[in-house]
């Protein structure tokens, strides 16, 4: 059903132009960015209903990147996707920008909503998920939370809507990479049992391996099968994902990176590829 290789290849286009761009800026949410490649590229290229053509039909599928900081990935893919123009990728939070480092509906075209202030994006795609059941409108709300957002009292009022309001058009992702800004999210604030967190809220929980594009798209459909209950997919990642400089650091969740580094890394990624 789906070309698995195709969709591993758009993850690694993704992870590169992620470390370029914020290479190039110099600085940036490098961490949260990178483990969300597989997910981003899962979606975007094997399972949502979109077209760059028509990026605002009705009946499109939407995604609401509530980490909203995780930006540069999204970027990355609608760039791939044809929704902006790959060369604007350079502009990344630079004076005038329509790329910001964290999302902005107003300014790029396939940003679906704002984001970036914890816990927002989440109730939003509630929302909006809501609003389609009223509107018998077929179409999927997908929608992307940290961990240390997971964190903030909003995600847990929005996830008590969802389950309450049965919305089983939304289909949640967890990015459970472990690490946020301060820390070890078990040291800061610990999120566990975090499965049964969200069954007790009524949704349906499954826990895959973040980096795994098959069994994210596995997940995906089980979650579509799925009436009467929200889903959340909890994605174990590795925060910095496939750079040599910032993976499985806690110091990556925004950093420096001169160009020499950056280069290192696209390099070493399309050498990993090409074996």
């Amino acid at each position: 059903m789906y070309d698995i290789p195709m969709i591993e290849e758009k993850a690694l286009e993704v992870r590169k132009l992620t470390i370029e761009m914020i290479g190039r800026l110099g600085v940036g949410h490098i961490g949260g960015a990178l483990s969300l490649s597989e997910i981003i590229a899962s979606l975007y290229f094997g399972v949502m209903n979109i077209d760059p053509q028509n990026s605002k039909k009705a009946d499109r599928d939407r995604l609401v990147l509530s980490k909203g900081h995780g930006g540069p990935a999204l970027y990355a893919a609608l760039a791939l996707k044809e929704f902006i123009p790959m060369e604007e990728l350079k502009t990344l939070n630079q004076p005038g920008t329509r790329l910001p480092s964290h999302c902005d509906m107003k300014l790029t075209n396939g940003i679906d909503m704002t984001t970036g202030s914890l816990g927002q994006g989440f109730s939003a795609a509630l929302g909006m998920a809501a609003a389609a059941k009223i509107d018998k409108n077929p179409c999927y709300i997908y929608t992307i939370i940290g961990d240390g957002e997971s964190q903030e009292g909003q995600i847990w009022e929005g996830a008590l809507l969802g389950g309450s309001k049965r919305l089983d058009n939304v289909i949640a992702f967890v990015d459970y990479n472990k690490m946020q800004i301060d820390g070890y999210t078990e040291e800061v604030n610990g999120l566990e049992p975090l499965d049964k967190k969200w069954e007790a809220f009524n949704w349906h929980v499954q826990t895959v391996d973040g980096h795994d594009v098959e069994a994210i798209l596995k997940a995906i459909e089980e979650a579509k099968k799925m009436k009467g209950k929200p889903s959340m997919i909890i994605l174990n990642t590795i925060k910095g994902k496939g750079g040599y400089f910032c993976e499985n650091l806690v110091t990556c969740h925004n950093m420096p990176i001169d160009e020499d580094t950056w280069k290192k890394a696209v390099d070493l990624l399309e050498r990993g590829r090409l074996k």
